[in-house]
């Protein structure tokens, strides 16, 4: 069953290459959805694909790339959509 994760996450995220290695690391998993940056200095991810990968991205977010300093990382659970075809930076 796949499902989807909608994450805003905190902290020094922005500079970093947070965007890229998540895009990286989703990719690896086999998930689909985005990155981007967002206005206050946050990181703001979608990933959908099988419940135990997308819980893994959501877990790596919580420490993102080596530059980073993650302060908190809120997640909202939902069911796929199935919208995206690949991963991407937005």
């Amino acid at each position: 069953m796949n499902i989807r994760a909608n994450a805003k996450i905190y902290g020094r995220v922005q500079g970093v290459f947070y965007r890229q290695s998540t895009m990286e690391a989703a990719r690896r998993l086999g998930l689909t959805g985005w990155v981007r940056n967002l206005p206050d200095g946050s990181v703001e991810t979608v990933a959908e694909g099988p419940a135990g990968a997308v819980r893994d991205l959501i877990n790596w977010c919580h420490q993102g790339p080596p530059a980073a300093d993650v302060v908190s990382v809120d997640v909202d659970w939902t069911d796929a959509t199935d919208e995206f075809r690949h991963f991407t930076v937005r």
